[in-house]
């Protein structure tokens, strides 16, 4: 009954149509134009977002691994609590700056990066300062090859060794860990890649400094530095901000090798402004200046022809520096330093750091010159060389070099002598002296000419001799035959090695020999002298002329047989025509006969003869 009842009821009730545009308002429901103008004004309540753009946002609340932040779009975003790992301190109500990636992803969510709205923001910053030429805070995170890693806005920056500081950096790692300021100095935006420099800093601030202080600079004005650096040519200084150079001639009076025998690194002297340039910047400075120049307080008792003591500083090809005080030098000339005539090499005499002792020969101390010398020290030798080296006197001497026409010996320490090349042998030819003997070599000499005013001295070597070629002269006589060997061969002739090391020359049309070929160079053969001169000491041979007479002799022995046939052949014909008379006719038929034979035979031989006779004649 109550189930009939029930569904009774439910087939009379008829519901009205629900409208669901109207659940959840309160009071009645809205109309189409109400509704347009209530979401036109839901929307500008809104913030207008747009993608990849960076917007501020307000820490609505922080989980484990999310930050909930409202940038006043009309859902909030999440961030991953990781990308704010560099603010530990971050609390619900901070406001921070948010990159937008999407409105909405696949499931309707706003997507927000806080790590690339830094990255966006720090590249602006980044390039900004650059263009702005502005100053910036960084963090030296750690060292790497050549440099430092600085951590600028979130970027790291390769800060290089050389842009540290003005002056060379030897330890990186001190800086590591520091906070320091720095200005961009290089962006490459294609590598991301970012330069930065501290050193401009200083540099700026050291350009200031020395503006300031080149202002109040002044030549002759003595001020306080600290040697910077030394190098070979000179020392810089740190003059309180700006930098001068201490050159090397300006350290001492005396002369140094280099600055480090004299100054130290980080050493404070005084020093004083000798030069300086506003427009470059540059001071030059000096140090010996603030002390007397050293000829100033040189014994004004010292005079030409004083012994002095000095140490030997500097040699060169014409002399050697001596210095006798600390920057007072003296010239000993090469010429000075030996009697002798032949000018040697300085260094044979001295060398550097020799102390020696030394003759004043000039002195001019208004010019600040001293010219000293060595050989006065000594007595002059060339005054007593004609009694103690007079002519004729036999002595042992050193060569010592070598010209063209002789050879320069000495006998004693400045008393050189001259042996002409024609007076070192009477028999050998020589060329140049080189070919007789050798520098160093001892050489027995005697004295031809002596010439004290001109410190000349003629030597021989030969006249320790007697003349070899009064001798020859009584061996080698003319068309005298003698056994030679052929020493070298030349356009015109050939060097002939005869005995007792005498050489002769043989025209080449003299060394044909017998069978037409000519002699070579080691072969020996005879030799017939054909020239003579003792003066001149030359002797001229010919090979070819001993065969030659040969021949000729016996074409005469020859020639005399056949003038005898021919006397006893005309006996014969004058004995036939004596006894005509007594033959018979027929007899002298035969006769004559016999006389036409003999005659024309005869006639016959004499012209071969004179054919053969011409055809030699040709020949030689």
């Amino acid at each position: 009954m109550i189930t009939e009842e029930i569904t009774n009821q439910t087939s009379e009730y008829k519901p009205e149509v629900f409208n669901w545009d109207s659940t959840g308002k309160v009071g009645s429901d809205y109309s189409a134009e109400e509704r347009t103008q209530m979401e036109q004004m839901y929307d500008k309540t809104l913030n207008s977002v747009v993608e990849h753009d960076i917007v501020d946002g307000l820490v609505v609340s922080i989980t484990s691994k999310d930050v909930l932040i409202n940038i006043g779009y009309k859902s909030d975003g999440l961030v991953p609590l990781a990308e704010f790992r560099h603010m530990p301190d971050l609390k619900v109500g901070d406001r921070v700056e948010v990159y937008v990636e999407t409105q909405e992803d696949k499931n309707g969510q706003l997507i927000l990066s806080h790590k690339k709205a830094c990255a966006l923001k720090s590249w602006d910053r980044v390039n900004a300062a650059l263009e702005g030429d502005e100053i910036i805070t960084g963090y030296v995170k750690c060292r790497t090859k050549g440099g430092l890693i600085v951590d600028v806005f979130g970027i790291e920056a390769f800060l290089p060794g050389s842009q540290i500081d003005v002056k060379p950096i030897r330890d990186y790692d001190q800086f590591v860990g520091k906070t320091m300021e720095f200005k961009v100095v290089k962006i490459n935006n294609e590598f991301k890649n970012v330069v930065v420099s501290h050193k401009v800093l200083i540099e700026e601030e050291l350009e200031a400094q020395k503006a300031e202080i080149m202002k109040k600079l002044e030549k002759g004005q003595v001020l306080e530095g600290t040697v910077k650096n030394i190098t070979s040519y000179g020392v810089f200084m740190d003059l309180g901000g700006v930098d001068g150079l201490l050159h090397i001639t300006d350290i001492s009076w005396g002369r140094i090798s280099h600055p480090e025998e004299v100054l130290k690194l980080d050493q404070k002297i005084n020093v004083v402004i000798l030069d300086f340039d506003d427009e470059k910047k540059r001071i030059a400075l000096g140090l010996k200046q603030l002390t007397p120049h050293p000829w100033t307080q040189l014994d004004g008792n010292l005079n030409v022809g004083d012994k002095v003591k000095g140490k030997v500083v500097v040699i060169a090809d014409y002399g050697a520096f001596v210095e006798i005080a600390a920057g007072v030098e003296g010239l000993v000339h090469v010429s000075e330093m030996s009697w002798s005539q032949h000018l040697r090499s300085p260094h044979e005499f001295l060398k550097v750091g020799d102390e020696i002792e030394a003759v004043i020969l000039t002195l001019d101390r208004e010019e600040r010159k001293m010219s000293l010398g060595l050989k006065q020290l000594k007595a002059d030798p060339w005054v007593t060389v004609a009694t103690k080296y007079p002519v004729g006197s036999k002595h042992t001497a050193t060569v010592k070099n070598f010209q063209n026409f002789g050879v320069f010996v000495e006998l004693e320490e400045g008393i050189d002598g001259l042996v002409h090349i024609s007076d070192l042998s009477w028999s050998k030819k020589v060329k140049h002296p080189s070919e007789f003997c050798k520098v160093g070599d001892k050489m027995n000499v005697v004295v031809l000419e002596v010439d004290p005013e001109n410190r000349r001295l003629s030597l021989g070597h030969k006249q320790l001799e007697e003349n070899p070629w009064d001798v020859f002269e009584t061996i080698f006589t003319m068309d005298s035959v003698h056994e030679g060997t052929v020493l070298k061969i030349g356009e015109k002739g050939a060097t002939i090695a005869l005995s007792y090391g005498v050489e002769a020359f043989c025209p080449n049309k003299h060394m044909v020999k017998e069978d037409g070929k000519t002699l070579k160079a080691e072969e020996k053969a005879d030799f017939k002298v054909i020239e003579f001169s003792k003066d001149q000491r030359k002797i001229v041979v010919s090979h070819s002329r001993i065969h030659e007479e040969k021949t000729a002799t016996s074409r005469v022995a020859e020639s005399v047989q056949k003038g005898v046939e021919r006397e006893e052949g005309a006996k014969a014909v004058k004995k036939v025509k004596e006894s005509v008379e007594k033959t018979t006719l027929g007899d002298l038929t035969a006769l004559s006969n016999l006389k036409t034979e003999m005659e024309a035979a005869e006639k016959k031989k004499v012209d071969g003869d004179a054919v053969k006779a011409t055809d030699e004649k040709k020949e030689d």
